[in-house]
């Protein structure tokens, strides 16, 4: 873990404390030393700070493609750990991004929703993280981010625990097939926290 990434995170976790109230459920379910893809519902921007401020390990993600064209985040991006993905197509590259990653024993996280949810409510996942499931021996923690960000309410995070996705790769499974076991886990948390 880079300097720059471990003080981020120590900014990010003083200010999600001081503006949220954030209450953390479920880091002992993130192992040490495997590939490891944390799936989030997305709610809000700072989904992704969040995600990753509070856990040991580095936390790698993938961005829209045009934030790498910003004069700033083109340089800051690359030294956190992201990597660009084209949205709204199948872009190979950032699959065998993520793919290399995950057996280089990294954290990625992931929305699968693909963008932020307007109602709050878990929307539909796309099938890259159904491949990245299957393609790969990482594994798959589905997380929730429950309540709001307006500051001082409450705002908790729960990793839940790793979702057997070992059956799925023996059937030989399709990409929709895995994101649907991976999206149910995401709404099975949200269920069990939201009031």
């Amino acid at each position: 873990m880079s300097k720059l990434y471990s003080t981020g995170q120590f900014v990010c976790r003083t200010f999600f404390r001081l503006f949220f109230r954030v209450r953390i459920l479920g880091r002992e379910n993130i192992p040490e030393g495997e590939g490891v893809m944390l799936c989030s519902n997305h709610i809000n921007n700072l989904d992704p700070p969040l995600l990753g401020a509070f856990i040991k390990r580095q936390t790698r993600y993938m961005a829209k493609s045009e934030l790498f064209h910003a004069p700033l985040l083109k340089q800051l991006l690359p030294k956190l750990g992201a990597f660009p993905i084209k949205r709204g197509t199948s872009d190979r590259q950032a699959l065998r991004n993520g793919l290399s990653l995950l057996k280089q024993e990294e954290v990625i996280g992931i929305f699968p929703e693909g963008t932020r949810s307007r109602t709050g409510e878990l929307g539909e996942g796309m099938t890259g993280v159904g491949f990245f499931a299957l393609r790969s021996q990482a594994v798959v923690i589905p997380c929730a981010v429950v309540g709001s960000y307006k500051p001082f309410s409450k705002l908790l995070l729960v990793y839940g625990e790793p979702l057997d996705m070992e059956k799925l790769r023996r059937e030989k499974a399709d990409a929709e097939e895995a994101t649907k076991e991976i999206m149910n886990g995401i709404q099975n948390l949200l269920d069990k926290y939201k009031k």
